[in-house]
């Protein structure tokens, strides 16, 4: 039996690329997006209650890393990429129909459209359903998984004489905690766990609307260089 669902609203996310997005959601409490709900969900009604909850679930389409062929196996960042693990034990993107899950904190409920922090989803993402949060049922004291039982451990992150006041500057024209942005999203260390690349080799990603650039002066030291508004 085969089944249609529809989004019933897409995330405007201040992540533009796919590189850099944390790997879980509330790893990066800076990172905001806005969900645009779609009709007929576009009305006060479809959200009325919705003001007493702090989190929700968002269940999501990778539309990204759609596949025609699904996968038994992957290899999850969270292991270094090169061991293969069935794709059930893991939250890897490449899922047998795209669906995604994620908890994020609610800042504010509007007719038409959610305010969401701490969110791990690329812009345009196409979210399924919204359902909340329910602590004592979603909270399970005791749970384990043994391979990612903690978060991961965070990389230090500097800036350079110009890059810091660049960002404040956005900052402010964005109205957005974008310095808190970059420093959180870069303390999750993007680059692929085998790699460990020369100082000189420059990495970028976009937030919001502008471009960050940063490198590896030490393999466990990431320093931001700039951050530039694209033209």
């Amino acid at each position: 039996m085969q089944h249609t669902v529809s989004p019933v609203g897409i995330l405007r996310s201040c992540f533009k690329e796919k590189f850099a997005i944390p790997r879980q959601p509330q790893l990066a409490p800076a990172a905001r997006g806005v969900l645009e709900l779609l009709p007929p969900f576009d009305q006060g009604d479809a959200v009325a209650g919705l003001e007493q909850v702090s989190h929700v679930w968002l269940l999501f389409l990778f539309h990204q890393a759609l596949e025609d062929k699904p996968r038994l196996k992957v290899r999850p960042p969270r292991l270094g990429g090169n061991k293969s693990m069935g794709v059930f034990a893991t939250r890897a993107t490449h899922r047998p129909n795209g669906i995604g899950q994620s908890v994020v904190r609610l800042e504010g409920v509007e007719p038409g459209r959610l305010l969401l922090s701490g969110i791990d989803l690329l812009d345009g993402t196409p979210v399924l359903d919204i359902k909340p949060y329910v602590p004592y049922a979603d909270s399970i004291a005791g749970a384990s998984n043994l391979m990612a039982n903690d978060a991961p451990e965070a990389i230090a992150v500097d800036w350079s004489e110009s890059a810091l006041p660049q960002a404040r500057d956005h900052a402010l024209r964005l109205a957005q905690p974008l310095v808190e942005l970059i420093e959180q999203c870069l303390a999750q260390d993007p680059r692929p766990a085998y790699q460990v690349p020369p100082a000189e080799r420059l990495y970028g990603v976009k937030f919001w609307d502008v471009q960050v650039r940063w490198h590896y002066p030490q393999p466990d030291r990431i320093r931001v260089l700039e951050v530039v508004r694209e033209s």
